[in-house]
């Protein structure tokens, strides 16, 4: 899939919440997006907090990953958490998740990350 993939910013903090409410009505979570939902996503992605890529394919966003930095005291070393990753359906199976794990796992690699950890429902083998 020919999409483009971009960093999120402060002031993409409405579409973020956008496709945060459609993943997790997709997996069956009680809504999300409070009153104050989007500027805890704003004021997250200007603090360096939360990290977030954007998937797009024109004007159209496709999906999002986000993942957010810890450390693992049993290794004395950071390691980053994938928090999100979700496609609308039209971008399934197209390799573009893939795409967003590879750039997610890169930004770890590069703050010096031992290793990414995810966690996916099990019904969902795709992501698997």
């Amino acid at each position: 899939m020919s999409a483009e993939l971009r960093a999120a910013e402060p002031g993409d903090a409405a579409l973020l919440a956008a496709l945060c409410r459609e993943h997790a009505a997709y997996e069956g979570l009680a809504p999300c997006g409070d009153a104050g939902f989007e500027a805890r996503l704003a004021a997250a992605l200007a603090a360096g907090r939360l990290h977030a890529w954007l998937a797009w394919q024109a004007d159209a966003p496709l999906g999002y990953a986000s993942l957010t930095l810890d450390f693992a005291t049993l290794t004395a070393r950071p390691f980053a958490h994938l928090d999100c990753l979700y496609l609308r359906p039209a971008a399934r199976g197209q390799g573009l998740g893939a795409r967003l794990l590879a750039r997610a796992q890169h930004f770890a690699a590069t703050l010096g990350c031992a290793e990414l950890q995810w966690q996916t429902p099990a019904w969902n083998e795709g992501a698997q």
